[in-house]
């Protein structure tokens, strides 16, 4: 596993025997060549974080990314999660919370009566259409993103009589929150264990600004 540990305390006072036997490399190397394996040559190829599975007929695109279980040990009980190590030099480890993810989803989407799936999949099919009508600042708004940033949206925006209304207060929120690193210091991702604009994040208040007047434009609000 990959772990952090409290300060001033050694892998030893938590029975931890480093550095293991079986390391990360070998567990990538090994899921890459069990899925060369079992896929037809040239359905299978292998990125800096994830192995991308081609679609095909019977099957949708995926991508599988290799993990160790991660551990927080400073917390009592220790928070875990699970991370992995993109390819490349001096690549830094990449820790993401997925039992988190789903429950704080699960607990906002209840409580906003479906509204918070249902505002996530509607950014994204607005990503979508945005793509394919060439506009650049589509580019930059992964589907994690998008999802995140409807988590932050407030209930009573999320809750509006009418979609249309939803919609338009959202970008809205999310216009006017990018414009001031103030306002979306506080963003989390859905897992609320990351700041969603914090250092190391693929995108920025900047890009995310653009994608959100764009798709006002593009929506004709």
């Amino acid at each position: 596993m990959f772990y952090d540990l409290p300060a001033g305390m050694s892998p030893a006072q938590f029975n931890l025997s480093v550095p293991a036997a079986y390391g990360y490399a070998q567990l990538k190397n090994d899921v890459g060549a069990a899925l060369t394996s079992y896929f037809a040559k040239g359905h299978m190829t292998r990125g800096r974080k994830a192995f991308d599975i081609k679609e095909n007929t019977y099957r949708i695109a995926a991508d599988a990314v290799p993990c160790f279980v991660y551990k927080n040990l400073g917390q009592n009980p220790p928070l875990e999660g699970v991370a992995f190590v993109p390819d490349g030099l001096n690549a830094s480890r990449i820790v993401n919370w997925p039992e988190q993810n789903y429950q704080n989803g699960v607990a906002k989407n209840t409580a906003s009566g479906r509204r918070f799936k249902d505002m996530a999949r509607i950014l994204k099919r607005l990503c979508y259409r945005m793509k394919d009508g060439n506009i650049a600042a589509a580019n930059c708004a992964p589907s994690f993103l998008l999802e995140c940033l409807a988590y932050n949206v407030p209930y009573a925006t999320l809750c509006l009589d009418t979609y249309r209304a939803a919609v338009s207060e959202s970008l809205r929120f999310l216009y006017h929150g990018t414009q001031n690193p103030l306002l979306c210091g506080g963003w989390t991702e859905v897992n609320e264990q990351k700041r969603l604009f914090e250092a190391g994040q693929p995108w920025t208040p900047t890009q995310v600004n653009e994608f959100v007047v764009a798709g006002w434009q593009y929506l004709e609000f």
